[in-house]
C-alpha cells in the first residue's frame, strides 16, 4: 500500500495511511509518525474524529508543538539541555527555554519516517537517527509499528543503538472524545491509575521527590472530570497552567502491559482506555492551547484536547534517583502503548465496540 498524497513538507510528498476496520478508522502520516485522524462512533452510532490534527501535511510541519506525532529520542525534558554519559558531557539541542523537549528541535516528530510495510491493519515505520543528532552519542535505529486489533491501536516501538545514549519514546495525540470540534475536555471524566506523581520546579523540569497524590488535584485514582480542580489553588497547577505532569505507576512484571488510565466523554459516550509497559505516563491538559492554531473542528482554545504520553521518567538521564532510560549497544529496546476505544454503558463502565466488556 502506498498511501495517499497528504501535502508537500520541504519539496516533498507526505503521504496518508489509512488502518480501518468495523469499528475504528485510524490515519497515520509518514511525517513525524504522527496518527492524524481517528473515527470511532459515540453512542448513537455516529462517527466523529476523536484526535485533534489537520487536513494539510504542512500543518504539521509548521506548527510548534507535537500533534499526534511520534516523540524521541527522549520524550519529555531534559534539564540544561544537556548530560553526562560515562564520564562524558553531552550538549544537546534546546527548544523550550533551557531544556531540550521531546528530542530537540528537530526531533522524531519533525521527520520523514520510512515506510516498510503497510496494509489495512498495520502500518511499520522505521526511522535511522544519525550519531550526533540533535546532540545526542550514537546511531539509533527505531521501528514504529501501529497495528489495528478490534477497538484497539496498538503502537509498538523497537529500537537499538550504536553507543550508549537515553532513548524514551512516546506519542503525542490531543484526544477529545466528544470530537475535534467540541470545544474543549475539561467534561471528561478521568482515572488515572498511579498513586503517584513527580512535582516540578518552574521550568517544568522534575525536581526528583516522589510526590502522593491523595490530598491532591492530582489525585485521579477515582475518575473525576478534567476541569473538576483543575483552577484550585495549587503551585503545580501554577507551573503547568493546569495538569502537565509525570504520573508514576505502580511497580508492575517490567514489560507487561498495564492499564495506566481511562476516560469517559461526557456527552458522545466514548471511551478510552490507555495501556502501556512504561513506568508511567504524562497527563497533559492542553494548557497552551491559545486559539493561534487551527486544526480538523476549529481554533484549538486551551484544552482543546488532552494528551497522554506513556515514556520514561522525565530528565532520568540526569537523575540516578529515577529509572534508567540509558540504551546501550546490544540491548534491545521494546515498548508498547495501546488505544482501547468503546462506549461506557448506563452504570459508566466501558464496553467495547463489538459490544462485550471491555477487559485486560
Amino acid at each position: 500500500m502506498q498511501g495517499l498524497p497528504f501535502g508537500p513538507i520541504n519539496g516533498r510528498e507526505a503521504r496518508i495511511f489509512i488502518l480501518e476496520n468495523d469499528g475504528v478508522r485510524v490515519q497515520i502520516t509518514d511525517y513525524g509518525g504522527a496518527i492524524v485522524a481517528i473515527e470511532t462512533p459515540d453512542r448513537d452510532g455516529r462517527r466523529e474524529h476523536v484526535v485533534l490534527g489537520f487536513t494539510q501535511a504542512a500543518a504539521y510541519a509548521e506548527t510548534k508543538g507535537s500533534f499526534g506525532a511520534l516523540i524521541g529520542r527522549s520524550a519529555n525534558r531534559i534539564a540544561g539541555g544537556g548530560m553526562v554519559i560515562d564520564g562524558r558531557a553531552y550538549v544537546l539541542s534546546k527548544n523550550e527555554a533551557d531544556a531540550t523537549l521531546h528530542g530537540g528541535a528537530v526531533g522524531f516528530g519533525k521527520r520523514f519516517w520510512s515506510v516498510s510495510a503497510a496494509d489495512r491493519q498495520r502500518l511499520v515505520l522505521t526511522l535511522v537517527s544519525a550519531d550526533g543528532d540533535q546532540g545526542f552519542p550514537g546511531e539509533v535505529e527505531v521501528t514504529a509499528t501501529y497495528r489495528l486489533a478490534g477497538p484497539a491501536l496498538h503502537l509498538f516501538f523497537d529500537a537499538k543503538a550504536s553507543r550508549p545514549t537515553p532513548l524514551s519514546l512516546s506519542a503525542h495525540p490531543y484526544f477529545n472524545l466528544d470530537g475535534a470540534a467540541a470545544g474543549d475536555c475539561l467534561d471528561h471524566r478521568v482515572e488515572i491509575f498511579a498513586p503517584r506523581y513527580l512535582p516540578t520546579d518552574q521550568h517544568q523540569i522534575p525536581t526528583g521527590e516522589y510526590r502522593a497524590v491523595a490530598g491532591t488535584p492530582f489525585d485521579f485514582t477515582q475518575p473525576r472530570r478534567i476541569g473538576e480542580r483543575i483552577r484550585e489553588a495549587d503551585a503545580q497547577l501554577r507551573i503547568g497552567r493546569g495538569y502537565d505532569h509525570y504520573f508514576i505507576l505502580p511497580d508492575g512484571e517490567p514489560g507487561a502491559l498495564r492499564l495506566a488510565l481511562r476516560a469517559q466523554a461526557a456527552r458522545s459516550g466514548r471511551t478510552l482506555e490507555l495501556l502501556t509497559t512504561q513506568p508511567g505516563l504524562q497527563f497533559y491538559s492542553g494548557n497552551n492551547l491559545d486559539g493561534s492554531v487551527a486544526g480538523r473542528g476549529g481554533l484549538y482554545r486551551q484544552s482543546a484536547g488532552f494528551a497522554v504520553e506513556p515514556h520514561g521518567f522525565p530528565d532520568a538521564i540526569n537523575r540516578p534517583n529515577f529509572p534508567s532510560v540509558l540504551l546501550r549497544p546490544g540491548e534491545h529496546y521494546h515498548q508498547e502503548i495501546v488505544y482501547r476505544f468503546g462506549i461506557a454503558d448506563e452504570g459508566g463502565a466501558a464496553v467495547a465496540r463489538e459490544g462485550r466488556r471491555s477487559s485486560l
